[in-house]
């Protein structure tokens, strides 16, 4: 892998991970209103902290390269579940925009997960597969 694909690879994981970083620190700020909109569609608010978790753990953890397929797997599995615990209002064209969103993250994510993070990351630093 040449620098402009490793650097590249850097900027594509930055970029997906991005959003799950920015959407666990927001959820910190907000974790009431968070916990309530969790609430009506089911899912208990006492798993908040996890979410959080997993956004920021996660992200940051993707960011960094570092268990980069194992961090990959498991936001993939959790961005899955989002797409069908929130996002099938079909009726409601916004909702499907937000399905298919999530739908394609997860894909990215899967591609990350069997790709692996590359030269620049702490997994190559630490030999990690």
């Amino acid at each position: 892998m040449n620098n402009l694909s490793a650097s590249a690879n850097v900027l594509a994981r930055v970029l997906l991970a991005l959003m799950f970083v920015l959407a666990g620190y927001d959820k910190i700020g907000g974790y009431a209103d968070t916990q309530g909109y969790m609430a009506a569609f089911g899912v208990p608010g006492m798993l908040l902290p996890l979410v959080i978790l997993a956004e920021l753990g996660g992200g940051l953890a993707i960011m960094a390269g570092f268990l980069t397929r194992i961090s990959a797997l498991a936001l993939a599995a959790f961005t899955l579940v989002a797409a069908i615990v929130f996002h099938t209002d079909f009726s409601d064209g916004m909702q499907q925009i937000l399905f298919m969103k999530n739908i394609s993250i997860t894909g990215g994510l899967l591609l990350l997960a069997v790709t692996g993070a590359g030269r620049f990351s702490l997994d190559q630093k630490l030999g990690i597969r």
